[in-house]
């Protein structure tokens, strides 16, 4: 009889170890398919920030008639002067790009004892 309730010890383990497993290689995937997501979307959105960038090169060539022998400034329409605005959307992107980077790479993921706080505390209330 102790052999018998050995072996459902065992299997119970086994099954329990192989739910582990399970749990981690999942676990591992998502974060795999987040760090993924984030490459996809700045590698994208680099490509926009760039087709932006030229965008707004022709047009202040353009506007300013020629280049910006006379710098940058905030108004338009001054000859050899440039409209700086592009900074604006390039400092939002960075700063975009810098959290999605902290989020796919520094995040961790939810640990069991976490879990069990969680539970504990919602208990009591």
């Amino acid at each position: 009889m102790s052999d018998t309730i050995n072996e459902r010890d065992a299997s119970a383990g086994s099954d329990a170890a192989t739910r582990e497993d399970e749990l981690a290689r999942q676990e591992a995937i998502k974060r795999i398919e987040h760090k993924r997501r984030y490459w996809i979307g700045t590698a994208l959105s680099t490509g926009g920030m760039l087709i932006l960038a030229a965008i707004w090169a022709i047009t202040e060539y353009h506007n300013a008639g020629g280049w910006p022998t006379q710098g940058f400034s905030q108004s338009s329409g001054i000859r050899d002067v440039w409209n700086i605005w592009i900074i604006y959307p390039a400092m939002a992107w960075a700063f975009l790009t810098v959290v999605g980077g902290l989020i796919a790479y520094l995040r961790k993921p939810i640990s069991e004892s976490q879990i069990r706080r969680e539970i504990e505390r919602q208990g009591r209330s």
